[in-house]
């Protein structure tokens, strides 16, 4: 019998029950896939528009530049205008560049050297200068966009050279719209960006500001010039597969079919059968298909909770007895004077300083000064005292009333006055008051402070045969409106001011308005008790409530002053305390890209890391000791552009009058921050930083800080290390390093430890603990 082996019959029955979920996957796949085709086609579509704009708005500004300067270039060679230069008549050369030149507003051309227009600052701007500078340097003409009287302006600058040597450089002022008006004219979608920049800064920008950030991945620059146009489109994820629009397409079809066929084969199957005669067909078979449910969670609002102090009742200062004039040596400290009210300041000490420095003043023959106080409850009375003994030796005086440091020293300066003394005792508690002076320009610090203990002492004091005048006016608003003319934000920033209580309170948060940014004023409140915190943004746990106000607020940043307004503290949304050194960084690297190869002073506080940072950016660090009028003095000595201290003085003489000014610094932040994209605390984190301790304060034995430093210079023994005595003793490892230095301002020692690891750190400090010890072992060490 034969036997016939049978081939197993597949059925679609055995794939039935799974037909509704292969087709429901295909369909979503398919769904998936089309709109992928659809972003990636959106995408192309973005591109293409914008860089279409981006290129054509190159082309019409690179244009524009390019016939200003073969102008620019036909006016020079005008032997007219030769000849003028020759002749060292530059103002009528000037007047001959933009003579019948269209659009031309002014024409400058000066000596090499640019004395004319560097006397001339601030008035005349200093984007001008900048681009003079810029021509010299590069030795070849340049555009810039340059802000004039607050306007802006399209400057040419050129070097003039003959013999092949440099005898001028001209610049002229043009419309700017030709410009600017490519980029502001251009097709810009909504969800799509263009914008015109120049270095960090956007002169012009168009469509969605969210993108900007991104917007240099498809910048192009414009020839012949720093101008570049930068635009962006909204990031697409990438495509299933690497596929491109019309390759999804395509499996968005195939996937379709699938999808179609598996809902479509059983029916296709019965109806097969039962032409055939097959009668298992299985007429009742229906597909089901799932349905999908969405469901969305509510996310209930947090409620912001806010925290309020009770302030402790006030603690007056105790005013001093006008009847004992006695004076303590002891006040007249490195950088200032200063002392506790009542015990080493009254209004009689008050006075014979300032007739002291009313003599000075007569000597070196300084007629005019101005005077201001901060908030201390002690404050109103011996700046009248002080007032009472200038006018003894016969000084003309402004009071300017109650103001800031640096509003002071601007008053020398806005008033054409040279001198001035803020009454203030800067960071220090309640019942301390004292004296910070300047006189001729220069603050007065070390022998120049003594000096005037020994003219009391010695009865060296000039007695006018008249009182010198006194005269009361505010200078708030003129302030305001310099700093305002220089800086202007390019986007708002929201920005929590904390003023400790202190004379910042209500000028630092109007000057940060003023530059275009979201202020919400905390502790503002003038109150010379300082009933919050102590007015010290040095000490990390007075931002404490400044960090937590910035978190809830979601603000941008947290600004902090201390209680005369001429340190400055920095908290970023992430909590971070943005110590000084680093914040200096940020400052050198702006002002260098205006200024490469410029000096830049720091303390002895500062990180190991910012000398190679200045240097990364074409600058000159140089190290120094610690304290304000010190710093300054080096400034004019080295004529650097900016210097900075671990305690949050800054320095700007770029743009700025070369005094220490937190305010003016805190503007400059702003500045910087508000041309960056993304977050500002981004910005902050990702400059380099390693583990460092803030300030640390010791009592010093005895209470005799110099003394003690001193001793430990002779003794101490440090291996493999560098050292530097320039202010106290600073030990350099290649992986970090420690300081103690004697406190110029109180009785104590001043230590810091810095280091690229925590091994680096504990082996730095074990260092320093075991020298310190050895020497004195009773020193109470909090490390």
């Amino acid at each position: 019998m034969d036997m016939k082996m049978e081939r197993p019959q597949v059925s679609l029955d055995t794939f039935r029950p799974l037909l509704p979920a292969v087709a429901v996957a295909c369909a979503l796949l398919a769904a998936w896939m089309g709109w992928n085709a659809w972003q990636q086609h959106r995408d192309d579509a973005r591109h293409g528009a914008i860089e279409q704009s981006r290129d054509a708005a190159v082309q019409q500004i690179g244009a524009v530049l390019a016939a200003g300067h073969k102008r620019f270039a036909e006016e020079l060679e005008d032997p007219a205008l030769q000849a003028a230069i020759a002749g060292d008549e530059f103002a009528r050369a000037g007047t001959l560049l933009v003579d019948g030149w269209p659009g031309a507003t002014r024409g400058e051309v000066l000596a090499p050297g640019l004395d004319r227009a560097y006397a001339a600052l601030p008035d005349r701007g200093y984007g001008t200068v900048a681009a003079m500078e810029a021509a010299l340097a590069e030795d070849k003409p340049v555009a810039w966009m340059v802000r004039v009287e607050g306007e802006p302006r399209l400057a040419l600058a050129a070097p003039v050279r003959k013999d092949d040597r440099v005898v001028a450089v001209a610049l002229v002022q043009l419309d700017p719209r030709p410009v600017t008006g490519p980029v502001g004219s251009a097709a810009v979608g909504d969800d799509t960006y263009l914008a015109l920049r120049q270095r960090g800064h956007s002169l012009v920008e168009r469509g969605d500001v969210d993108l900007a950030g991104g917007a240099e991945a498809l910048a192009k620059p414009v020839a012949g010039s720093d101008l570049r146009v930068a635009a962006a489109v909204p990031d697409v994820a990438g495509a299933p597969f690497g596929l491109g629009a019309m390759g999804c397409l395509v499996a968005t079809l195939v996937l379709a079919l699938l999808a179609l066929l598996a809902w479509r084969a059983p029916q296709l199957a019965a109806r097969r059968g039962a032409a055939a005669g097959e009668a298992d067909a299985d007429a009742d078979d229906d597909a089901t298909l799932l349905t999908l449910a969405e469901s969305a969670a509510l996310s209930p609002d947090e409620e912001t909770a806010t925290v309020t102090k009770e302030a402790p009742p006030p603690v007056p200062a105790s005013p001093g007895d006008a009847s004992t004039p006695a004076i303590d040596r002891g006040i007249f400290r490195a950088y200032d004077i200063r002392g506790v009210v009542g015990r080493d300041l009254s209004p009689a000490v008050a006075e014979l300083i300032g007739h002291a420095i009313g003599s000075l003043m007569q000597e070196k023959g300084h007629a005019e000064i101005v005077v201001g106080r901060d908030g201390r409850l002690s404050g109103p009375d011996l700046s009248a005292s002080l007032i009472t003994g200038l006018r003894k030796a016969g000084r003309n005086v402004v009071d300017i009333g109650m103001a800031p440091t640096p509003l002071v020293y601007f008053g020398a300066y806005e008033l054409r006055a040279g001198s001035c003394v803020s009454v203030t005792g800067s960071h220090n508690p309640p019942d301390y008051n004292g004296f910070k002076i300047v006189v001729g320009g220069e603050t007065l610090h070390g022998e120049a402070i003594t000096d005037l203990y020994a003219r009391i002492a010695d009865d060296r004091l000039h007695t006018a045969p008249t009182l010198g005048l006194l005269q009361e006016r505010g200078i708030d608003d003129d302030y305001v409106r310099r700093v305002a003319s220089d800086i202007q934000i390019d986007r708002p920033l929201k920005v929590v001011v904390d003023a400790g209580n202190g004379v910042a309170g209500e000028l630092g948060p109007k000057v940060l308005a003023a530059i275009g940014a979201e202020v919400i004023p905390l502790y503002c409140e003038i109150d010379g008790t300082f009933p919050n915190h102590h007015p010290d943004p040095s000490e990390p746990h007075n931002l404490a409530d400044l960090m937590q106000m910035v978190e809830r607020l979601d603000a941008d940043l947290g600004i902090a002053f201390d209680g005369d307004g001429d340190r400055l503290g920095v908290v970023t949304r992430d909590g971070h305390n943005i110590f000084p050194d680093r914040l200096l960084m940020l400052f050198a690297a702006d002002v260098l890209e205006r200024n490469p190869g410029a000096q830049i002073i720091f303390d002895v506080k500062c990180t190991g890391r910012l000398p190679g940072y200045i240097l990364r950016h074409g600058g000159s660090p140089l190290m120094w000791k610690t304290g304000h009028s010190l710093i300054k003095a080096k400034m004019r000595e080295t004529e650097a552009e900016l210097a900075g201290e671990m305690s949050g003085h800054f320095f700007f003489r770029e743009r700025w009058y070369g005094f220490d000014d937190g305010i003016y610094s805190a503007a400059r932040l702003l500045e910087i921050l508000g041309a960056q994209p993304g977050r500002p605390s981004d910005v902050l984190d990702a400059l380099p930083d390693g583990i460092a301790t803030p300030e640390i304060k010791v009592d010093a034995p005895e209470g005799n800080p110099h003394a003690f430093v001193e001793q430990f210079i002779e003794q101490a023994k440090f291996d493999d290390a560098r050292l530097s005595t320039i202010d106290g003793l600073r030990v350099d490892w290649a992986d970090g390093w420690g300081l103690v230095r004697a406190s110029n301002t109180t009785p104590v020692l001043v230590m810091r430890f810095d280091a690229d690891n925590k091994e680096a750190m504990v082996r730095i400090k074990d260092a320093f603990r075991t020298q310190l010890l050895a020497l004195r072992p009773d020193l109470a060490l909090p490390f």
